[in-house]
């Protein structure tokens, strides 16, 4: 199986991180301009990326540019899956989303995280910390004494990622 990942930070990756020690061959696309947000954000960012994105080959493209986008369909034409965990709307602008895939492969399977369901929030873009705060895991964590905190590790980016290799 080959995975086409256009993943950032943890949900993305770690969703095709699982796929990878199942034995998929899972290639990241990273954007031109620094890639992944994760790669350097300081020293434990900087360990997280590698963490989550081992056992991958990885290639820059830029998907605003009409070679990038080219190389990238060329790609997922030869996919299995594709992951993203774009802010909503992004992929779609980009060309890059569902419905753009769709028309090109038709047995593609298009994996897409976000951080909310249809409804209200759906069109807000989500961290980690936002979904532990909104859903009340926060509230678990802490002293009970003081202001809710995130939990140790990124709970609800991991959460959504093995739903998504699910």
């Amino acid at each position: 199986m080959t995975v086409v990942e256009l993943g950032h930070i943890v949900a993305g990756p770690f969703c095709s991180l699982l796929l990878a020690d199942l034995g998929a061959d899972v290639i990241k696309v990273e954007h031109p301009d620094g890639g992944d947000a994760i790669r350097d954000s300081s020293p434990v960012g900087a360990s997280s990326f590698n963490y989550v994105n081992r056992d991958k080959r990885s290639l820059t493209l830029d998907l605003k540019a009409d070679r990038g986008r080219e190389a990238f369909y060329e790609l997922a034409g030869e996919a299995d899956v594709v992951v993203e965990n774009f802010a909503p709307g992004t992929a779609d602008r980009l060309d890059v989303g569902y419905d753009a895939l769709r028309e090109r492969e038709a047995d593609l399977v298009y994996c897409s995280i976000k951080g909310f369901n249809p409804g209200p929030y759906e069109e807000y873009p989500a961290l980690d910390p936002v979904a532990e705060a909104m859903s009340g895991v926060m509230s678990t964590t802490g002293h009970p004494d003081q202001p809710p905190v995130r939990s140790g590790t990124s709970l609800a980016d991991m959460a959504a990622s093995l739903y998504g290799a699910v």
